[in-house]
């Protein structure tokens, strides 16, 4: 569902700016990644979006959209960055996530995740397995993240305070069924 997807896009690499006379949300998308801003840009015209524009940056295009409803359908927007206040899902959020985990979580991974190729030796001998890292200053976006993962019964792991890591096979293979590249 794209609004799940929009969703997770935001809560990592997007901002609402509400103090302009029509509030504009805006997703940050590295150049590197031509199928992401595609996705973030259908995403926005599936939620709310009659015209969405792209802003190129150094390293990253702007993709926003302006729209009077946006501040309704993002409420975690506030002053300052989001990892120094409270990110709490509305009610009428929840069930929307519940129903579509993968794309929640597809957003979170194409902003603020990567899918790295982990390299270990283990006895002398040298191991390659893929592995989802998920980076996030916020308590609140990893707690989102950790039920997304939970909800799809897909095993994860904090390797750090703000580091979640999906690395068994199994838990890598279905969390691919869901994000897929980020192309």
């Amino acid at each position: 569902m794209a609004y799940a997807y929009l969703l997770g896009l935001y809560l990592g690499d997007g901002h609402l700016v509400t103090t302009a006379r029509v509030p504009v949300l805006r997703i940050y998308c590295f150049n590197d990644w031509p199928g992401l801003i595609e996705a973030c840009d259908v995403a926005m015209q599936a939620v709310l979006a009659s015209k969405v524009q792209r802003v190129q940056k150094q390293g990253c295009v702007g993709v926003q959209s302006y729209g009077l409803h946006w501040p309704c359908l993002l409420p975690q927007h506030g002053p300052g960055k989001k990892h120094e206040r409270p990110i709490v899902l509305a009610d009428w959020q929840r069930p929307i996530i519940e129903q579509h985990p993968g794309d929640f979580l597809r957003g979170l991974f194409h902003s603020d995740g990567c899918r790295i190729a982990n390299r270990v030796t283990v006895r002398g001998k040298a191991y390659v397995y893929p592995r989802y890292m998920f980076v996030n200053e916020s308590t609140d976006i990893m707690g989102l993240c950790q039920w997304g993962l939970d909800l799809l019964g897909i095993a994860w792991r904090m390797n750090r305070r703000n580091s979640l890591s999906v690395a068994r096979r199994g838990a890598v293979a279905e969390l691919d069924r869901h994000v897929g590249p980020k192309s």
